[in-house]
Parts: C-alpha cells; structure tokens; sequence
C-alpha cells in the first residue's frame, strides 16, 4: 500500500472512532424526565420501574422529620404553573430519606429519580433548580418600573 491511502484508512478510522466516542457520550449523559402531563396518564404502564419525574412542590405539602437515616420527607409534586408552563391537574406523591438539597423548598421546581410503589413516588434522589438571581420581584424595579418611573 502507497502511503497516502494508508493516512487516508487512519484518518477514517480517527474519525469513526471519535464519532462514536462522542455518540456514547451523549447517551449516557442525556437524561429524559417526565413532567406530570406525561406520567400520571402512563404510570400504571411504567410500573415499578424507575422513572425521572419533573415538578414544583407543592405549598404546605412538605412534611419533614430527622431520622438515624436522613432526613425523611412526603411532598407532593404537580406541573409547573405560571407564564410559560402549562397547568395540568393531578399531583405525585413523594416519600424521600436522604440529604436535603441546600435549595429545596415548597414552590421550587425539582427533578426526581425513584419508584411509583403503591401511588407513591419513592425517590432515591432530590435534585432542585436554582432560582433565578437577577429576576425582579413583582412589583420591585425590572425594565418595566424603570420605564414607569422614567414617565413620572
């Protein structure tokens, strides 16, 4: 073989190699989670397997207790509610031992991995969103009071 089909062969191989690198890279990385439209009309279908379940908790819902485990917590989860996410009805409930995430909170919006055992949610881990720093509160300054206030 001439050298420059050798380099060729090399330089095709490189690259599939690389593109499948990349390829299993993305599939283990890529998670999928449910929102609560999804699951509530799949969850009998899904079982006992284990699932990953997007939502907001719900106001009043959360109860906390510290055990020799963790700290053990029921909630509730429904869909996202506000400009930009549509409202579906229904909520999960959720049973969670284990460390707390620093930002969970009734009202944040969370991301859960475990079981639907019995119409409970048993979650094997939490994981929370963090708000936004640089969001106005209602009422309190943005663009929209800036321009407001440059009208007065």
């Amino acid at each position: 073989m001439n050298r420059s089909l050798k380099f060729v062969i090399g330089a095709c191989l490189l690259v599939v190699a690389i593109g499948y690198l990349m390829a299993a890279g993305l599939q283990t990385s890529s998670t999928y989670y449910f929102t609560i439209a999804e699951f509530l009309p799949r969850q009998h279908e899904l079982g006992e397997q284990p699932v990953r379940l997007a939502g907001r908790v719900h106001e009043g819902s959360l109860r906390k207790q510290t055990s020799a485990k963790g700290t053990e917590m029921t909630f509730t989860v429904g869909d996202f509610q506000g400009p930009g996410h549509e409202t579906a009805p229904g909520q999960v409930p959720v049973a969670y031992t284990g460390v707390v995430p620093d930002m969970f909170a009734e009202g944040r919006d969370v991301i859960i991995e475990g079981k639907l055992v019995n119409g409970t949610l048993m979650a094997q881990s939490v994981m929370t969103s963090c708000p936004s720093k640089y969001e106005a509160k209602p009422g309190e300054g943005g663009p929209d009071a800036a321009q407001q206030e440059a009208q007065r």
